[in-house]
């Protein structure tokens, strides 16, 4: 096939783009020119590349344009946030024949009520990003139940994988959690500690998105839910970062309020919109329906994400990893 990718040299695209081209589909690749793939890979090579501002694109009303110009059997569309866009694209392809495979969100569900949360059984969302995300998801399941565009909608969850930073035990990017782990000290738990996160690994959401544009079918009018097979509390993953370099993890409970006052704003917020979620996602309609098999569990993820890290001097710890 031929398949357009939007976004293409971010954290998914850096892995989905050489499966595509591994698996033998004409890849075009999109992105605004300013990145580069997180890992390199010699299938680039062999892709097509297009330079496109889509914000801008937007605006003018020439995006959608642009994509139907391709003639795609696929298009998989990683950077869309807001419905707007992901409406008008949509009304570009509509009569195309292809198939748009968007990019969604696990906070296209709100806080937890049954574990594990399935597509069926999810709250509504809370926050802009979320309920952007659902309402996307929510469009796209209408325009393919009323014979429009072919669809289909991946949510994934934290996506960690090598070059970046993974969402850390405390649910944001503070990287000195892990240095006061890794040095035996203690560190500050809000809550009951026993809130979760929903990690995965980048190429296991790239696994997915191959397997809903090489199963259209199975795949069209859909929505998946995208995650590792396990996930982690907060105070696990602390125990299991504090393994890593040989220490066990020394953790106090402390209030919301206590958290706030000892740590920087961005990173307190970012800890309340993951923990205050407490998400565990069942992959069982997206095994069932996709073949979906991720190869990493949520512990493996955000260690090869540190170990990357680590080794490419990204991440400067008082000690060596000993796993």
């Amino acid at each position: 096939m031929h398949i357009v990718v939007i976004g293409a040299t971010g954290h998914i695209g850096t892995f989905l783009v050489p499966r595509l081209v591994r698996a033998g589909h004409r890849v075009t690749a999109l992105s605004r020119g300013t990145s580069t793939p997180y890992a390199d890979a010699p299938e680039w090579q062999q892709v097509e590349r297009v330079t496109a501002d889509r914000e801008q694109e937007d605006r003018d009303g020439s995006f959608g344009d642009r994509i139907a110009a391709l003639g795609a059997d696929a298009v998989v569309d990683l950077v869309c946030f807001t419905v707007d866009s992901a409406r008008s694209l949509v009304e570009a392809l509509r009569g195309s024949g292809t198939h748009l495979v968007h990019c969604g969100s696990i906070w296209r569900a709100g806080a937890s009520h049954v574990l594990p949360i399935t597509e069926e059984n999810a709250t509504p969302p809370t926050g802009e990003y979320g309920v952007q995300k659902d309402a996307i998801a929510r469009m796209l399941e209408e325009e393919t139940a009323s014979g429009g565009l072919s669809t289909t909608s991946l949510h994934p969850g934290h996506i960690s994988g090598p070059g970046w930073i993974p969402i850390g035990p405390l649910g944001n990017l503070d990287t000195s959690v892990l240095a006061r782990l890794s040095a035996g000290g203690a560190v500050e738990v809000p809550g009951l500690g026993a809130e979760s996160m929903a990690h995965v690994h980048a190429d296991d959401v790239a696994q997915a998105f191959q397997l809903a544009v090489e199963h259209r079918d199975a795949a069209d009018g859909q929505a998946f839910f995208i995650t590792a097979p396990t996930a982690l509390t907060a105070r696990g993953y602390a125990h299991l970062a504090a393994s890593w370099f040989g220490q066990e993890a020394r953790l106090d409970s402390v209030t919301w309020d206590r958290f706030r006052e000892t740590t920087a704003p961005e990173h307190a917020d970012a800890s309340w919109e993951h923990l205050s979620r407490s998400q565990v996602f069942s992959t069982e309609k997206a095994t069932r329906l996709l073949g979906y098999a991720p190869a990493f569990t949520a512990e493996e993820t955000v260690l090869d994400a540190v170990r990357w890290l680590v080794e490419h001097g990204e991440l400067e710890l008082p000690n060596p990893l000993v796993v």
